[in-house]
């Protein structure tokens, strides 16, 4: 690790256990999964709102947005498809981090969420004055941000990136003979910085689900799948990532799946994505890689717990009530919306897909 990576004078932005809620997913009998999704079409069509929900999601929304004309991706192709869609209302089944992305380039739509204490992590981990502090502290860096942040943070920001883009995009900074500040995930930045040898400081966030996929315990479970490949998210810690036979976004760790030739495939990134990847591939089989401990013992247990907090009676009580509407000021708007637009021009002028190829 180069001394760019030296982290001597940063705070550790990890959360506790303490900060981390309890996984609760949602549970429904037949009936009640069936009323709930009927009231959701009829109050989606009487609304003029489209869904759009996160791969992250429990399977039942990402079901009822395809079902109904929404879609399921990731964070910034979400808030793009939300902005071609002709519907004045967007439901974003995911963070809060995701909504108000989603408001930012589509100011004029009202944005509503099933749970506005969605958070996430990397988002809790980067407080909008702290961040400003530390980059006023370091005058002379690039300010790259992580879409797993807040819109506040964005609006402090000179770029945006998600997973697939950030290599190509520290690459061209530089290229410029740009330093870097990185926020907010420390692991996807020391893998950044690994494979482009940028002088990037890093800010010390991490997400709770990605940190807790363990290096060790992977070898020994590949070695009980010989013909397993290994599928993994750059948030998670370098002992896992330099065991995958595929480092990548969400979209890019499905596409795997596909299109891969293997019977078996170990997989570390948020077990939400199973929904997906099991319509992707529906013959293979998929495996969580092992996490730090196992029930009450592991904090996140592969699942984030604040997207657990979507779920059909939460969605359907704000179609019906107009509760949980995302509010972002104009101002705010206008200086998020910068880095996240030089991103979009970044990659249409080298030809490269952002969308659908992007972060958690």
């Amino acid at each position: 690790m180069t001394s760019a990576t030296q982290t001597i004078e940063l705070k550790d932005w990890r959360l506790s256990p303490e900060q981390i809620p309890p996984t609760v997913e949602p549970q429904f009998d037949a009936d009640e999964r069936d009323t709930l999704r009927e009231r959701i079409k009829q109050q989606l069509k009487a609304q003029d709102a489209v869904m759009v929900a996160h791969y992250y999601t429990d399977p039942d929304l990402q079901q009822l947005a395809d079902e109904t004309g929404g879609h399921v991706s990731d964070s910034l192709d979400m808030a793009r498809f939300g902005h071609d869609a002709s519907e004045q209302t967007l439901v974003v089944c995911g963070v809060r981090f995701m909504g108000e992305t989603a408001k930012i380039l589509n100011p004029e739509k009202r944005v509503l969420m099933p749970d506005l204490e969605a958070n996430c992590s990397l988002d809790i981990g980067c407080p909008p004055d702290e961040f400003a502090a530390f980059c006023d502290a370091h005058p002379d860096r690039t300010v790259v941000v992580y879409a797993n942040t807040s819109a506040a943070v964005k609006a402090r920001a000179d770029w945006m990136v998600t997973s697939g883009s950030a290599i190509d995009v520290v690459r061209h900074l530089q290229a410029r003979g740009e330093k870097i500040i990185w926020a907010p995930d420390k692991y996807l930045g020391e893998y950044v910085q690994k494979e482009t040898g940028a002088d990037m400081l890093l800010w010390q966030g991490s997400c709770v689900v990605h940190e807790e996929f363990k290096g060790i315990e992977l070898a020994d479970l590949k070695r009980q799948h010989p013909e397993a490949r290994v599928l993994v998210h750059p948030e998670s810690p370098a002992s896992v990532v330099e065991q995958a036979d595929v480092v990548g976004s969400t979209s890019a760790l499905i596409k795997a799946v596909h299109e891969i030739d293997a019977p078996e495939f170990i997989v570390a990134t948020d077990r939400g994505i199973f929904h997906r990847m099991q319509q992707a591939a529906p013959g293979k089989r998929l495996i969580e890689a092992p996490t730090a401990g196992k029930s009450a013992t592991c904090k996140s247990c592969a699942h984030c717990p604040w997207m657990a907090m979507n779920s059909l009676d939460k969605l359907a009580h704000v179609l019906e009530t107009g509760a949980g509407e995302i509010y972002v000021t104009p101002d705010i708007i206008e200086r998020a919306r910068r880095p996240i637009e030089r991103l979009l021009e970044f990659t249409a002028a080298r030809n490269q897909q952002v969308l659908g190829n992007n972060d958690a």
